[in-house]
């Protein structure tokens, strides 16, 4: 499988060179350059599968010819048999047609478990056999950083920085980053949003001889690997219901527009899925992208949902690649007006086509608390923040009747214990693991918003390569 950058201005890459990189040169994002395309026959044949099987099988034609499918296939099962749940992503019925799916039966109780355990084991694999050791750099509005923590704690061929704005994670979210003990973890707390944070990571990607010296590389959705790892589970999910013989829908909470883009790309490979539901907060610019064809970031409104508090989301890019036929000369003009005039509009084709399948709904905190606590008494299901903006855009946009809607449950309620009581009029009672980490002492370094500063950082904690 060869790689190509969204915006047309660099060579095909294969799939070390994107696992272990971060950005295309071109400050593009890579795409496999030709989609695999998956029978109805296929999908049949995995309706009998572990997760860990249709994880395997769905990745494949991603990394063929990098690693053989047996070895992929126990790097999955290794990946997957330290969440707490047997099937890995169990589905919990709600409404008639409506399947709330679970994702945060991982280690750091969020839906970036499934994608960033599998993500830090072929890091290793590549990086064992090159003989390098890199830096992984994050950034995170509360669950990618502890993921990939989690993901890359303790292993000898990388160092990971994980940057996240200081006061806008939630408490159990900071602290599942910064208790954990190892050499090779650090956590930056930035004076700023995430939007800040995800600015400053793609500044040093962009520093050519930084990134090449201390051998820059990225665990957020900007990797590849990440979205096709993503993908896997919205195909196990539509299998269970029948897929490929009905057709689905996903109703999918997002800022970073990662999930989303996962859940089209499973569509590319031969999905059949009805309808696509970006769900937002207050921070609606893909909402907003949906209902005009305007692309225009805002200030970030901090909310009850901070994991979706973002206004620029970087996987966009990704979309409007496929929505312009792949015509990265276009995709270079667009993105680069986002610094220049503060927004972009698309062609009315792009956004026809952007409609032909994606649906939009947006959720202000007000709303976020009244859905979590419908769910709570129509269900006795208590659902997150984020998970919330999901379920109540289900019914919002107005699927049929008759198409089974899978609601992505991105994080366990319990991360986030101030809108639980909000909802509830009383704390959740914690998992064992998240109750634990509250009287840990916490690492971190507090930086200002400034890129010299931060990199700085990374360079004095991180040995320059050769």
């Amino acid at each position: 499988m060869r790689y190509v950058s969204t915006r047309g201005g660099t060579a095909e890459a294969d799939f070390e060179e994107i696992l272990l990189g971060g950005l295309a040169p071109d400050g593009g994002l890579w795409l496999p350059k030709t989609w695999p395309w998956f029978a109805a026959q296929d999908f049949r044949a995995m309706q009998g599968m572990t997760y860990a099987e249709i994880v395997a099988r769905v990745v494949q034609p991603f990394v063929d010819g990098w690693i053989k499918p047996d070895e992929l296939l126990a790097m999955t099962r290794q990946a997957y048999a330290q969440f707490d749940h047997p099937a890995v992503i169990p589905m919990v019925q709600t409404a008639d047609n409506d399947w709330l799916l679970e994702l945060f039966h991982g280690p750091t109780f969020a839906f970036k478990d499934l994608a960033l355990q599998l993500l830090a084991r072929l890091m290793d694999r590549a990086l064992e056999r090159r003989g390098e050791r890199v830096t992984v750099l994050g950034a995170t509005s509360g669950d990618t950083g502890s993921a990939a923590i989690a993901g890359c704690a303790g292993r000898r061929n990388m160092d990971i920085f994980i940057l996240f704005p200081r006061g806008r994670v939630s408490d159990i979210q900071r602290r599942q980053m910064t208790t954990v003990v190892a050499g090779n973890v650090h956590c930056i707390a930035i004076e700023g949003t995430f939007d800040d944070c995800q600015s400053l990571v793609k500044a040093m990607f962009n520093d050519t001889a930084f990134a090449t010296s201390r051998r820059l590389t990225a665990v957020n959705s900007i990797n590849w690997t990440r979205i096709v790892a993503q993908a896997a589970y919205c195909v196990a999910a539509a299998v269970r219901l029948g897929a490929p013989d009905r057709k689905v829908a996903f109703s999918i909470p997002s800022a970073n527009f990662g999930a989303c883009l996962a859940a089209w790309c499973a569509v590319k490979m031969g999905l059949g899925v009805d309808r696509l539901v970006v769900a937002t907060n207050a921070n609606d610019i893909l909402h907003r992208f949906i209902q005009t064809g305007h692309y225009t970031p805002r200030e970030v409104v901090a909310t009850l949902s901070p994991s979706m508090d973002i206004q620029i989301s970087s996987n966009f890019e990704r979309l409007l690649f496929e929505l312009y036929d792949r015509d990265g000369n276009s995709i270079h003009r667009l993105m680069g007006r986002l610094p220049r005039l503060g927004s972009f509009d698309v062609t009315a084709r792009a956004l026809m086509r952007a409609r032909s399948i994606i649906a939009s709904h947006r959720l202000d905190d007000d709303g976020i608390i009244a859905e979590m606590r419908r769910m709570w008494r129509d269900y006795g299901v208590m659902v997150d923040p984020h998970t919330a903006c999901g379920t109540a855009a289900a019914r919002g946009v107005g699927i049929d009747a008759d198409v089974p809607v899978i609601m992505h449950a991105q994080a366990h309620p319990a991360k986030f214990p101030e809108a639980v009581a909000a909802a509830l009029g009383e704390p959740l009672k914690s998992p064992a693991k998240l109750s634990s980490i509250q009287g840990l002492t916490e690492n971190m370094t507090t930086l200002p918003n400034d890129v010299d500063i931060v990199q700085g950082y990374v360079r004095d904690n991180t040995e320059a390569d050769g």
